[in-house]
């Protein structure tokens, strides 16, 4: 049975009971009817993952001890029965060998960010889907947003001349305390060096703040000059992060995160502004776009209307005035990730300008990010290159 004839079968590998990010994703998987969860290895105490497929109603069999057991059980099955593609939800130092694998048995992936531990993973990840062309997606979640669609649109019309400046933040207050000291799980693993990497702050939310950047803009970073700080008293990892961005053509920019911003939720907002005017976007009011102007007054549109783009349009679900998230934006890389292998499945084109979402290079390209932030701390507070 071809793929545009029925739900597409996700593994989930991670995500187990107490996680926060598992729930994430099967909520965003779910939300358009196409996908269903069909299998996983939840967690690498088997019995956890057992009790994680129970609750999720899942048959017994299809509830795996270990990511290696589920993608070799899984590749054995006939194909009308076996999972399409795998969904990676477990904490950065386990994400390459998994991926890898379901890589060279066929799975697509798609898997939560950063890609993975360190940039030798990453180069091991995004050689494996050139050798294999089989697709694999990143859920940089922000990018699903429909106005953030908008931006990118309203940028590459050229209407604001020349790019002169970025400006993008991301401030958290939710380890403004040592909570990683208590049973706060989601702490103990993103503040740990042998689990997260190299980086804290930055690898965790500064590299959503980047891409955000980046994908709005259309200009990848070339050189940064960054200060990592651990605020909290005991912390081994960046608790705080800033940094000068320079952009390809010399535009600068500027980053800054930080997860001891007490008060502070999750506060994304990017701005770029060129020749003429700009652009802001927030979090805080996500079905908004300001433009900006030096001769006229500012504008504001709106998600869910029809002046709006087609990409704008065909990223959003309900009518102007309802508000549209997190869990919407995170659907949509689900959603168009979907429709990709689909039109692979059926020897289609599929738009990837429309129905796009982040893929591996964006992945290598964020870790490369990430050891020259803190390359450039390390070194006195540098300029360093990408």
């Amino acid at each position: 049975m071809s793929l545009s004839d029925r739900k597409l079968r996700m593994g989930m590998i991670g995500g187990g009971v107490g996680a926060f990010i598992g729930a994430v994703h099967r909520l965003a998987a779910n939300l358009d009817g196409q996908i269903e969860l069909v299998c996983g290895a939840f967690s690498s105490d088997p019995e956890k993952s057992k009790k994680t497929g129970k609750e999720l109603y899942l048959a017994p069999s299809r509830v795996y001890g270990s990511f290696k057991e589920m993608i070799e059980t899984e590749a054995e099955l006939p194909e009308g029965e076996r999972m399409d593609f795998v969904s990676i939800v477990t904490p950065n130092h386990v994400h390459a060998e998994p991926a890898i694998m379901a890589l060279e048995h066929g799975f697509p992936v798609i898997i939560d960010k950063p890609l993975c531990f360190d940039m030798d993973e990453a180069k091991a990840i995004q050689a494996k889907v050139k050798e294999t062309g089989v697709p694999l997606a990143l859920t940089h979640t922000y990018t699903g947003y429909p106005m953030i669609k908008e931006a990118r649109q309203q940028i590459r019309s050229g209407k604001f001349g020349k790019i002169r400046k970025i400006l993008v933040e991301y401030p958290q207050g939710w380890l403004a305390e040592k909570v990683e000291d208590t049973e706060n799980k989601q702490a103990s693993w993103r503040t740990d060096p042998k689990r997260s990497g190299k980086s804290g702050a930055y690898g965790d939310i500064g590299t959503h703040a980047a891409n955000m950047a980046e994908y709005v803009s259309g200009l990848e970073v070339v050189k940064v000059l960054s200060q990592l700080k651990n605020v909290v008293p005991g912390r081994l990892l960046d608790d705080d992060a800033s940094a000068f961005l320079e952009f390809e053509g010399g535009v600068p920019g500027v980053l800054t995160v930080s997860q001891v911003a007490a008060g502070e939720e999750n506060a994304i907002k990017v701005r770029v502004y060129g020749e003429t005017g700009g652009i802001m976007w927030s979090q805080r009011d996500p079905n908004t776009l300001n433009l900006m102007w030096n001769d006229k007054p500012d504008e504001v549109w709106r998600t869910g209307t029809a002046y709006v783009s087609e990409a704008a349009q065909a990223n959003s679900r309900t009518p102007a005035g309802h508000p549209e998230g997190y869990l919407e934006a995170f659907a949509n890389i689900y959603r168009n990730f979907a429709m990709h292998l689909r039109a692979i499945d059926s020897g289609e084109e599929h738009d990837v300008d429309i129905y796009d979402y982040p893929n591996v290079d964006e992945g290598v390209h964020g870790m490369a990010l990430v050891d020259a932030v803190v390359r450039s701390t390390e070194e006195g507070n540098v300029w360093t290159e990408v």
